[in-house]
């Protein structure tokens, strides 16, 4: 990402942020664009040519009723989620998922002794991001403009692992998934640690299909664990690997976006940008 486009993106929150401000005022392009310091114009392409959509389009996708309408098509099983993109057995579903393997017990109680995680500082859609690598794929990834706290964290994770900056193929394939190319998904390896339960939820989330959004209780039936939402949402809440691991598309029942651990407004940036790419009508504009 240019440091144009971590510009635009940043002028584009900042627009959502005042158009969700401001909704029942119903600021028209004029205004939103004086609010970014752009011409009207100009904000239109930037915005489309980030969201693949028009500023008005986009603002439905993060509105509540759109995240209502979404969570009344969502399917319970896998077999309704294997027809759906076209497959003949939910087994081979999961040929579509990234690969999750857990840590040893060893790695997982003595803090990453004898790891070494090699990382690298990225820019995304949705601003910088550090992603950390050990041997067997992707550890940690995580949104966060300051790179000092970045590996701050990834230390606190990973108190006695060897840390190396280093950009591998574990980083380069799925720093990819930010370019759009869902198809290599089964490429993306992550080495995760997890207790079993939170594996478990880590990997029903990745199961929730691009555009869609699932709710607590939702995952915890599809877990077979239908009274622990509580014990899920906490679970969702402690993923180390942002956006691969899509705990954004995950809201209250309510239809309400929810909390999130790199902020709420950059879960609905992402809720949008996700639903551009498969619900977007251009012809409909600000």
């Amino acid at each position: 990402m240019s440091r144009q486009e971590q510009i635009d993106y940043q002028r584009i929150a900042k627009a959502i942020e005042y158009i969700q401000s401001n909704f029942k005022l119903q600021p028209n392009l004029d205004e939103v664009a004086e609010k970014v310091n752009l011409s009207p114009a100009h904000f239109q392409k930037i915005f489309t040519d980030w969201a693949g959509t028009s500023p008005k389009k986009f603002l439905q996708f993060i509105s509540l009723e759109h995240a209502k309408s979404l969570l009344k098509e969502e399917k319970a099983s896998l077999f309704d989620a294997a027809l759906e993109t076209g497959l003949s057995s939910t087994s081979r579903l999961h040929d579509l998922f990234v690969n999750i393997e857990g840590m040893s017990p060893a790695e997982y109680k003595n803090g990453g002794k004898n790891l070494r995680i090699n990382y690298n500082f990225s820019e995304s859609p949705f601003g910088k991001i550090i992603t950390a690598s050990t041997e067997k794929g992707i550890c940690y990834m995580a949104f966060e403009e300051n790179k000092e706290n970045a590996l701050r964290d990834l230390h606190h994770k990973f108190p006695n692992a060897s840390f190396f900056e280093k950009y591998d193929e574990f980083q380069k394939n799925a720093l990819s998934i930010f370019n759009k190319d869902w198809s290599k998904l089964n490429t993306i390896k992550l080495h995760l640690k997890g207790t079993d339960f939170q594996l478990k939820v880590w990997e029903s989330l990745l199961k929730i299909p691009l555009g869609k959004l699932s709710t607590y209780g939702n995952l915890a039936n599809e877990i077979g664990s239908p009274k622990a939402s509580r014990a899920v949402g906490t679970a969702i809440g402690s993923n180390p690997v942002a956006f691969l691991i899509p705990c954004h598309r995950v809201i209250q029942s309510s239809g309400k976006i929810g909390g999130y651990m790199w902020g709420s407004d950059r879960k609905r940036l992402i809720i949008g940008w996700e639903s551009a790419k498969i619900y977007s009508d251009d012809s409909i504009l600000l």
